[in-house]
C-alpha cells in the first residue's frame, strides 16, 4: 500500500488502491460507474453482465474507498466511468493497466491485480472473527454444496458492511506499521 501511494498516474493509483479496498475482480472495477454507487456512495452494485456468476453483486463501501472515490470523482468531471482511461477518454482503463503498475512498482512475481482478493479472503478467514459464509458472500464466490446453494440465499449485507470497514481499516494500520 505504501508503494502504491507513490506511483506516479493519478487514476491508476487511485485504482489501486480502490482495487484493495473492495477486493472486487479487475473486470468489475474496470467497468465501475457513477451511476452503480446507491445509499448516497455507501453501497456500490456491480451489474450482472459484469459478475463472474451473473447476478448483481452488492459491494459495500468502507469510509476510506469511499474517500478515494471522492477524489476519483473530482477528476473525472461529468464522464460516466469511475477509472477513465487517460489515454482514451470515454473507455476503461485497460485489462493490464493495474498488473503492470504492480510490475512497475517492483511486484511482478510476488502480487497481482487478482491477488488483493487471495489476500483479503486469506486475513479475512484468518485474523477478523467474521464468519467464513459472510467472507465468502463478499467474494461473490458460489455456494459449493448445491443443497445449501438452493437453500441459502442470504446476503448478510450488516455484516458485510462491518467486514469492510474491517478490512479497510486493517489495510490502513498495516501502512502505519513497520
Amino acid at each position: 500500500m505504501r508503494a502504491i501511494d507513490g506511483y506516479d498516474d493519478s487514476v491508476t493509483q487511485l485504482g489501486l488502491k480502490l482495487l484493495a479496498h473492495t477486493f472486487v475482480r479487475v473486470g468489475e472495477l474496470r467497468g465501475m460507474l457513477w451511476g452503480e454507487l446507491k445509499e448516497n456512495g455507501a453501497v456500490w452494485v456491480v451489474p450482472e453482465e459484469r459478475m463472474k456468476m451473473r447476478v448483481p453483486h452488492v459491494v459495500p463501501l468502507s469510509r476510506q474507498a469511499r474517500s478515494i472515490l471522492a477524489t476519483l470523482r473530482e477528476m473525472s468531471g461529468d464522464g460516466a466511468l469511475v477509472l477513465d482511461s487517460p489515454i482514451h477518454p470515454g473507455h476503461p482503463l485497460s485489462e493490464n493497466t493495474f498488473l503492470f503498475a504492480l510490475y512497475r512498482l517492483g511486484y511482478r512475481g510476488r502480487m497481482t491485480a487478482h491477488g488483493f482478493r487471495a489476500l483479503a479472503s486469506t486475513v479475512l478467514n484468518e485474523r477478523s472473527g467474521f464468519a467464513h459464509d459472510v467472507i465468502e458472500r463478499q467474494l461473490a464466490h458460489k455456494e459449493t454444496n448445491a443443497v445449501r446453494a438452493a437453500y441459502n440465499r442470504a446476503e448478510y449485507l450488516s455484516q458485510r458492511r462491518d467486514l469492510m470497514q474491517w478490512w479497510s481499516d486493517w489495510l490502513d494500520a498495516c501502512v502505519q506499521t513497520d
